[in-house]
């Protein structure tokens, strides 16, 4: 069995045209010596400027996608090969992660490589970038199952989710890369099962780890 992770709807985009003359979006950008149009669009530098966008509460939150990929490509199954990883982004945009890749500890690393890739695009290397929405994506992976990790989901647990997908040869589990919100309708209506694993909202970290553990452990139980 190899998992298809899929941080969903991800908090991970450039800066929108319609704020990219604001002086927070300018500013950073002639510190960095980049185009406004190139940086990620990111709440703890952008506050003011985002408080003009649609949806606000769900977006700039690269940190948030960062620490999600650490917690997951930091983790034995995924160093052996059995986590396939893809971050789905709201502009669909996806990051497809070569087997076995792992991203730059440092934050600011990873903000410079991820500005790159959403400029260039490129088709192959450690990390390609390719356009799809999740319906398309679910589609390209040829996923056999497809959970989705949100509060709007049946009360379960981990345990009982790793269960039912371990039994398949190429399931998808999708957790929101976003900091509030849930899935869009589109989303939704892709997923096979709709599962809450905890009384609280947890970040994405703490779930995407904690999948993976779970994962880990039913891979080492004795037949």
């Amino acid at each position: 069995m190899v998992l298809n992770l899929i941080i969903a709807e991800s908090a991970l985009e450039q800066v929108p045209p319609g704020i990219a003359n604001h002086p927070s979006v300018r500013n950073e950008a002639r510190r960095r010596e980049i185009e406004p149009s190139e940086t990620l669009l990111d709440r703890s530098i952008h506050h003011h400027a985002m408080l003009k966008l649609a949806d606000d509460s769900k977006r700039g939150r690269p940190d948030l996608v960062h620490l999600t990929l650490l917690s997951i490509t930091s983790t034995p199954l995924y160093q052996s090969g059995q986590v396939r990883v893809y971050i789905h982004t709201r502009d669909n945009f996806v990051l497809e992660l070569k087997e076995q890749t792992r991203p730059p500890k440092s934050y600011a690393r990873f903000r410079d490589l991820v500005q790159k890739l959403l400029s260039e695009e490129p088709e192959s290397g450690l990390i390609s970038v390719y356009r799809a929405s999740i319906p398309q994506l679910i589609d390209r992976v040829g996923a056999d199952l497809v959970v989705g990790l949100s509060t709007q989901g049946k009360t379960s647990n981990l345990e009982e989710v790793v269960a039912e997908i371990s039994k398949k040869k190429n399931p998808a589990v999708l957790i929101g890369g976003f900091p509030k919100g849930h899935f869009t309708p589109e989303t939704a209506a892709t997923l096979d099962r709709i599962v809450r694993v905890h009384p609280d909202s947890l970040d994405a970290h703490v779930v995407a780890a904690r999948l993976v553990y779970e994962l880990e452990r039913i891979e080492k139980a004795p037949a």
